[in-house]
C-alpha cells in the first residue's frame, strides 16, 4: 500500500475541480489521520480553497499553521492563505502574511506574485509593480539592476 503522502500527491496529481467527488476523495485521505494533524488540515485547506471554497479554507489554514506545518508546506499554506484572504477581501491581510514570509525559497517567486496580487488590490499599484519588478529583475541579465532601481522609484527600498 502507499503511503499516506504518496497518495496525497496521486490525489494531486489527478485532481479536477469539477468532479463532484473531489471534496469526499480528500476527505477520506484527511479522516485517515489524527484530527490536528498539520498536515491534514493543510491538505483539506487545499481541496476547499481548489474548488472555490476560500471562505471554509481561510481557518483550516490558519489551524494547519498553528499545528506547525513542516518546512515544505509551511510557505506554501502561507501563499494559499495569503490567495485566499485576497479571493475574500481581506487582501491587506494577505500581503501581511506574505511579508512576514520573507525570502523563503519553496514556493519560489510565488510570494511575490500573490504579494503584488494582495498590494494590487489592496489599492497599493505602485507598491504591487515594485514587488513584481523586483521579482523579475534577478531573471533579467542585461536589465536586472535598471528594473530593480525602478522599483526601488515606486516603492523606496526594501528593507535589508
Amino acid at each position: 500500500m502507499s503511503s499516506w503522502e504518496d497518495r496525497v500527491a496521486e490525489f494531486w496529481n489527478t485532481a479536477d475541480d469539477t468532479d463532484p467527488d473531489v471534496v469526499d476523495r480528500m476527505r477520506a485521505l484527511v479522516d485517515e489521520r489524527p484530527a490536528d494533524d498539520a498536515a491534514a488540515l493543510f491538505e483539506w485547506a487545499s481541496v476547499l480553497d481548489f474548488v472555490g471554497r476560500e471562505h471554509d479554507a481561510v481557518p483550516q489554514y490558519r489551524a494547519a499553521l498553528a499545528a506547525g506545518l513542516d518546512s515544505e508546506r509551511m510557505p506554501q499554506a502561507v501563499v494559499q492563505l495569503a490567495s485566499s484572504l485576497r479571493n475574500i477581501g481581506r487582501a491587506d491581510e494577505g500581503a501581511e502574511l506574505l511579508r512576514d514570509l520573507g525570502d523563503e525559497t519553496i514556493a519560489g517567486a510565488a510570494a511575490a506574485a500573490f504579494l503584488a496580487l494582495c498590494l494590487r488590490d489592496a489599492e497599493r499599484p505602485d507598491e504591487a509593480l515594485a514587488v513584481a519588478l523586483r521579482a523579475l529583475a534577478p531573471t533579467l541579465p542585461m536589465y536586472g539592476r535598471a528594473v530593480t532601481a525602478y522599483a526601488d522609484e515606486l516603492a523606496g527600498p526594501q528593507p535589508a
